[in-house]
């Protein structure tokens, strides 16, 4: 049996093109794809700090310019060539044309690469390799990192170019070599002949990549998702027709903080918003204060989250009441499940907002399942979107038909994604013969006092750690950390955080060499191992312990249930000292004010006398 959308959510309008690119669907004829007419909608992206924009025509004509410059630059031709020979990488805090690129990239029929702007020179160096990638854009704080990484892989300096950045974020050191920007390939397109329309075949937009995002799937080392046009248009269809349930009639303004390289950024609130006329107000990242500030300055009426950010707000309420934040009706978080508790305080301190929960992976490009506004349950991760399929299969591999009993989510829509790139054994893994993408999460259908069915996201299957909603796998720290010569097994497990949603915990087995070396100090020096060559959310912030051996099943896998665990139990040592401690620390700065304030009455007294 496969679940289905509930009856109230409308059929997709009309099915997911195949011929045509992302950026011909968001900024073509709409007549054609029912997107809100661009002399309707607001300028796509905002700059959050100087309020900067281009409206969707001038989007629509940048894009051409640069994809114009790109082709001179690169000796590139639209309709030549795989769209795997022609790879664009974004290394990049968020800037108002980081999308701009991408699209201008698919106007050569070429491959977005979206990166982390987290990521090590080392960790960027791998990737640019993984993915062949013939030019990068970066911006001025990353410049170093982005220079020695394309030298470690080839890519010639004149091919780094730069998205620019507000002026008081940028380093405006002098730049080592003549840097193109964004603006200057665009004002050097404008004396360049024009370029030829893209001419797609049937079904081409089915089979060519539009975007490769990393992603650790369920488990092992980071892999490169192939998102298609048809998938990344299908999933813009299925989350805008599900919205339309909320009566979205009037293009608004939104919170652009999560990092562009995400694909719930990327997909759900980028070129959703798009599609639906919004503009997005970007923010280079997460600062509570100038989060605040930009909703209140730009009215804005809908926040894009995550947990982390969620309970950063919950735990600064006399902060956040010093803003007039009246205007926000819709708050949408994903990456993690929200805990009630967290839930309910937030829709406390905005008691005219929806809190809606999404759920997705970037293989499937990326959500799978929103709440309604008219139907909300704590907890739940909401209904299945229009043209989604869904299977729950218990540890045997046997359906789950009913309600409230836990299973294996599967997947099956036009959004699931063509593959890894070049690892067809872990695409096989993913994705079953028939089209069913397997998530690695235990989810249970449970219905709603309406009678809607619902999802509720019980555990991970899969190992994979969210901290504040990027991905760490553990078998990849595993293997960087058995690297250390003090290492000889090692299991990395998550350890729940307040802020943060989990943290990387590393239990370590000494190798003889380190066996009788400070352990402390020891600690010390791996957490900097870690720390000197892997992105901040993959440091070992949860903790490092050390363990006689790593509890295994007779077939040699971690059994790692044990360790997490032991992990928990850690935990909540920790914060019962921390508790006694602060309790005692008041109790001594108590005891020594009453001390004070008795001495000075004494003497006032022997005074008196």
């Amino acid at each position: 049996m496969s679940f289905k959308p509930p009856a109230f959510v409308p059929p997709l309008p009309y099915d997911p093109p195949d011929t045509v690119a992302v950026h011909e669907f968001l900024f073509g004829d709409e007549d054609d794809y029912g997107r809100r007419p661009k002399a309707e909608s607001k300028p796509p992206f905002t700059c959050g700090v100087t309020g900067k924009a281009y409206s969707a025509f001038e989007v629509k004509e940048r894009i051409e310019l640069l994809a114009r410059a790109l082709a001179s630059d690169l000796g590139w031709r639209v309709n030549e060539g795989s769209e795997m020979e022609k790879v664009i990488g974004i290394y990049s805090l968020n800037t108002i044309d980081t999308l701009t690129v991408s699209w201008a990239t698919h106007r050569l029929s070429g491959v977005s690469c979206p990166i982390s702007s987290a990521y090590s020179e080392l960790e960027l160096t791998n990737l640019l390799t993984s993915v062949n990638c013939k030019a990068l854009f970066t911006c001025k704080p990353l410049l170093d990192q982005a220079l020695s990484a394309a030298a470690a892989v080839g890519i010639p300096s004149r091919h780094v170019y730069l998205l620019d950045l507000p002026s008081q974020s940028a380093n405006d050191s002098q730049l080592p070599f003549s840097a193109k920007s964004v603006d200057r390939l665009i004002k050097e397109a404008r004396s360049m002949t024009s370029l030829p329309r893209l001419q797609w075949s049937k079904g081409q937009g089915a089979r060519q990549t539009a975007f490769m995002c990393t992603s650790s799937g369920t488990s092992g080392l980071p892999k490169c998702v192939k998102m298609s046009h048809k998938n990344v248009i299908a999933n813009i269809l299925q989350v805008s027709t599900f919205d339309s349930i909320s009566n979205h009639t009037e293009a608004e303004m939104g919170l652009g903080v999560l990092p562009l390289s995400h694909g719930y950024a990327l997909n759900m609130i980028s070129l959703n918003s798009v599609y639906r006329g919004d503009s997005i107000v970007i923010l280079q990242a997460f600062d509570l204060f100038q989060t605040l500030e930009v909703v209140e300055k730009y009215s804005l009426r809908r926040l894009w989250l995550i947990p982390s950010m969620i309970t950063a707000i919950t735990k600064a309420i006399s902060l956040v009441k010093r803003y007039d934040l009246s205007s926000v009706r819709t708050v949408v978080t994903a990456a993690s499940p929200l805990d009630q508790e967290t839930s309910v305080l937030f829709s406390g301190l905005f008691p005219n907002c929806k809190l809606i929960q999404a759920y997705g992976l970037t293989e499937a490009s990326v959500i799978l399942t929103m709440v309604d506004q008219n139907d909300i349950m704590h907890g739940s991760s909401g209904s299945l979107l229009p043209a989604v399929q869904a299977r729950l299969i218990d540890s045997n591999g046997q359906d789950i038909n009913e309600h409230d009993r836990a299973g294996e989510l599967w997947v099956r829509s036009s959004g699931v994604m063509l593959g890894y790139h070049n690892n067809e054994a872990a695409t096989r893994e993913m994705i079953t013969e028939d089209g069913w993408l397997r998530t690695g999460d235990l989810v249970e259908f449970r219905q709603s006092p309406k009678g809607n069915d619902q999802i509720f996201i019980v555990d991970r299957i899969k190992e994979l750690i969210k901290v504040r909603g990027m991905q760490v796998a553990p078998a990849e720290l595993e293997s960087f950390l058995l690297l250390h010569p003090a290492i000889i097994d090692v299991a990395v497990v998550p350890v729940p955080s307040e802020s943060a949603g989990e943290l990387p915990m590393a239990y370590v087995v000494k190798s003889p060499l380190a066996k009788d070396r400070d352990e402390l100090a020891l600690q010390e020096e791996l957490y900097n191992h870690v720390k000197k060559s892997l992105s901040q959310y993959k440091h070992l912030d949860g903790g490092i312990e050390f363990i006689d051996s790593i509890p295994k099943t007779i077939s040699g896998k971690t059994r790692r249930a044990i360790l997490k665990e032991r992990a928990k139990a850690l935990v909540r040592d920790r914060k019962i000292l921390a508790q006694i401690a602060t309790e005692w620390q008041e109790k001594a700065e108590y005891d020594e004010s009453a001390i004070i304030q008795v001495i000075e009455f004494d003497s006032e007294e022997d005074e008196d006398y």
